[in-house]
């Protein structure tokens, strides 16, 4: 009886130790030894998803804002010089323009390039993987455009 309690205090002090010497986000999500694409415990993959996530959509509603006024105030202002005299406009050659280029998009759009195909399976590949992350990424991402 004595033996087996000896031992089971010399293997609580060894895992006590073990603890001890752990960092604390170890201890707190856990590190498990899964493939690379789930390395990491579901709570660590939404929180950085979600930080990331939100960090993107707090960017993309900043420079969205500023994109969106210089298009607008651009527009303004080609309105304002059209209206104004400073500038004409040739709508039938801005008409021939256009056509050219929806025929030459038709020609290039029947069959997509084989990287553009490759790069699609590689980004399916990648969601499916890390769905968990891109859970977190999304979430993130539409509170980052919200705040």
């Amino acid at each position: 009886m004595a033996d087996m309690k000896k031992e089971v205090d010399e293997t609580l002090e060894e895992l006590t130790d073990y603890v001890k010497k752990q960092r604390w986000w170890n201890r707190l999500v856990g590190k498990n030894s899964r493939p690379v694409a789930e390395k990491y415990s579901v709570l660590t993959q939404i929180a950085i998803g979600g930080a990331t996530g939100w960090c993107a959509g707090f960017l993309f509603q900043k420079v969205g804002k500023l994109a969106a006024s210089a298009v607008g105030g651009g527009f303004l202002l080609l309105q304002i010089a059209n209206h104004t005299g400073y500038i004409t406009v040739d709508w039938r050659k801005v008409e021939r323009d256009v056509d050219k280029a929806k025929k030459q998009l038709k020609l290039k759009v029947e069959k997509p390039p084989k990287a553009i195909t490759t790069k699609s399976e590689e980004v399916q590949i990648f969601v499916k993987n890390n769905i968990i992350l891109m859970g977190g990424f999304a979430g993130g991402f539409l509170i980052g455009l919200a705040s």
